[in-house]
């Protein structure tokens, strides 16, 4: 029978979390990427997980555990699980300062509980400790511990591609890597086959080309049962400031596709009791060749992914793609002019994009280059520009204008600035009709809360970019002829010719 010890211990934990924080400089905390979770979302975590009714004892591994605040959570969800008799807990944390609170705070837990709790904590790097077994590899252990639940708050934490982390883990990095997902991938490996996982992880994960093998490992050796989000990126960890968007995963080990994925949203770490729920199909969430998970909120949400993924179409499949802006000006000033000279070509910024079309020049420093380097220079041909940065509190993501050569017939040549992406044809040019119908597929309301829905931060990625659904090229080109003679290149408009083709 519980008796509401459990409630106790937590609260006694945080509290000395928090004086450990008021005390430790946060840049001393910040070499190990240590955010420490709130009472409410460890017990939150906790209240994830199904607890099997077979079972007497169960293990548990919490991986970077910092003061035990998760550890205690899932103790303190346990002492109302009647079958359960005994707890194996194991902890992993290397923070040699945070290691006398953890002990301590164990200790504490091991005695406060009305469950009999075996307590191991080891002091080796979580990562590279396994990175033998994880790989497969000679000298590893064939049959390594594996665990009926996982917790976890890994460290947020950029890492080096050569980090002994990285190194220990090659299948699942690419790129710049992170703490955090080396962790939850670590952490679907030490699951027992249908356990379960639940972390609080940023949201960055879900799409992009420097995660795609993540993804592939983590979507196919377990599937997404749940996904929390929080409404405000600001108020998830306790007197942490942490701007990263965050999110609760919880992923079962198997192969077997789930048909659903429930999605709960809370506006703060505060208030789980008035939780927003939805039930999304799985196809819908975990979608495409890159395997972008879609953090949908409401029906309207779900309704704009219905529509878009029923056409099969990239941007390369129909000999498009989209590109980064070649020239970073601060890296080449000596090449900058204020004003046009003999040789100089024009520099696009993103502050040339206005209402829809191009504009040039607009009476800016820096509008041209003057160069014989290749790779800072593009043809003079159509192009549709987008932003590749916008304000967090601008209206839209997505927003682009329409290049036509024809416009600046006295250069060859012309350059983009990196903030901006540029839609180019990869073996010839694009017509006026296909641009502009890319204009109406960008400028639309729906595929504008269809990027929102894939990313969550405020720059526009060409590689998302290219894995987004687009119809046909001849349909595309009919929207372009459409909204040329209608001379209406306002967002309302693009909005009724594109539900024409989507409705």
């Amino acid at each position: 029978m519980w008796t509401g010890v459990g409630k106790y211990m937590l609260k006694n934990i945080i509290e000395k979390t928090t004086q450990y924080i008021e005390n430790m400089p946060k840049k001393e905390r910040k070499k190990y990427g240590q955010f420490f979770t709130s009472m409410e979302t460890a017990q939150y975590m906790a209240s994830l997980f199904v607890i099997p009714e077979d079972q007497e004892s169960i293990s548990i591994l919490d991986a970077g555990a910092g003061s035990g605040i998760l550890s205690c959570a899932i103790v303190e969800r346990l002492e109302k699980e009647e079958n359960i008799k005994g707890i194996e807990l194991t902890c992993y944390e290397t923070d040699k300062n945070v290691l006398p609170l953890l002990k301590e705070n164990l200790s504490f837990l091991q005695k406060q509980s009305c469950k009999k709790v075996n307590i191991k904590i080891v002091t080796d790097n979580y990562i590279t400790s396994q990175y033998l077994d994880f790989n497969h590899m000679f000298g590893g252990n064939w049959n390594p511990k594996k665990y009926d639940l996982v917790i976890g708050n890994p460290p947020y934490m950029k890492i080096s591609k050569d980090a002994p982390e990285a190194a220990a883990m090659p299948s699942v990095c690419y790129g710049a890597p992170n703490l955090y997902f080396i962790f939850a991938a670590m952490g679907l490996f030490n699951l027992k086959e249908k356990g379960e996982m639940v972390y609080i992880i940023p949201r960055s994960w879900t799409s992009g080309a420097y995660f795609k093998r993540f993804r592939e490992y983590f979507l196919s050796e377990g599937k997404l049962l749940h996904i929390h989000l929080f409404g405000s990126r600001n108020k998830v960890f306790d007197k942490e400031d942490v701007l990263q968007e965050t999110i609760i995963v919880k992923v079962q080990k198997t192969d077997i596709k789930p048909n659903m994925v429930t999605i709960t949203s809370t506006n703060t770490n505060k208030d789980f009791s008035d939780c927003k729920s939805l039930i999304v199909p799985y196809d819908l969430v975990v979608s495409g060749d890159e395997l972008y998970v879609y953090l949908v909120t409401n029906e309207e949400e779900i309704a704009v992914l219905d529509k878009l993924q029923r056409w099969d179409k990239t941007l390369p499949d129909l000999g498009l793609r989209m590109k980064t802006g070649l020239t970073v000006d601060f890296r080449n000033r000596e090449l900058l002019r204020d004003e046009e000279e003999e040789g100089a070509v024009p520099l696009f910024y993103s502050q040339h994009i206005k209402e829809g079309s191009v504009r040039f020049p607009i009476q800016k420093e820096n509008e041209y280059l003057v160069t014989d380097q290749k790779g800072l220079m593009q043809e003079n041909k159509n192009y549709l520009f987008v932003k590749r940065f916008t304000a967090k509190e601008e209206p839209r993501r997505l927003q682009c204008g329409v290049y036509l050569a024809k416009k600046f017939p006295q250069y060859q040549k012309i350059s983009t600035q990196n903030k901006i992406n540029f839609i180019d044809g990869l073996l010839t040019e694009m017509s006026e009709c296909v641009v502009y119908g890319l204009y109406v597929l960008f400028n639309s309301t729906i595929y504008d809360e269809y990027y929102r829905i894939l990313n969550g931060s405020t720059q526009v990625n060409s590689t998302e970019i290219n894995s987004m659904p687009v119809p046909e090229l001849d349909i595309i080109q009919e929207m372009g002829r459409k909204i040329i003679k209608s001379k209406d290149f306002s967002e309302e408009n693009c909005n009724l010719i594109l539900e024409g083709y989507c409705g």
